[in-house]
């Protein structure tokens, strides 16, 4: 998958939470200069809750779910498709990560490193201002669907 391939899946996806951003394409083709990739496996977990990496992801190819650490029935919290965006919230804070992430199917991650996002705003700030704005509607759409299904918020 190439990074044009990425860029319209992401436009494409057609959530509440989706990442809306008002890049044009030379915008987001220097974005996407920040991004590495990784293909993951069924089964492997990208982010484990209690984590402090800093990375955020674009989902490329693939499905993954986001689950919390219980024994309760119904710990799922969320399942993601190809364009979207996870683990912003734990890349631009200094908490602990809220909630597993696990590959359901083979996936194609696009990953930005918090170190090559100050990069990014160090370099071109307008652009990574809007990738800021975009991940805090992700953010701000998950908040409220969680308060809507009473799940806890740390």
């Amino acid at each position: 998958m190439s990074f044009e391939q990425l860029v319209a899946v992401i436009r494409s996806l057609n959530t509440d939470d989706a990442f809306r951003v008002r890049l044009d394409n030379s915008q987001w083709k220097a974005f996407g200069a920040y991004l590495g990739n990784q293909q993951v496996r069924p089964g492997d977990v990208i982010i484990r809750q209690g984590g402090t990496d800093r990375q955020a992801y674009f989902l490329g190819e693939g499905m993954m779910q986001v689950y919390l650490k219980t024994a309760e029935p119904g710990s799922r919290v969320a399942i993601l498709r190809a364009g979207a965006m996870f683990g912003e919230a734990g890349m631009f804070s200094q908490g602990e990560r809220m909630a597993n992430v696990e590959a359901m199917t083979p996936c194609l991650l696009w990953v930005l490193h918090l170190t090559r996002f100050e990069e990014l705003a160090q370099r071109m700030p307008a652009i990574a201002l809007e990738v800021l704005r975009g991940a805090a509607g992700v953010m701000a759409s998950r908040m409220r669907a969680n308060l809507s299904k009473r799940l806890p918020l740390a």
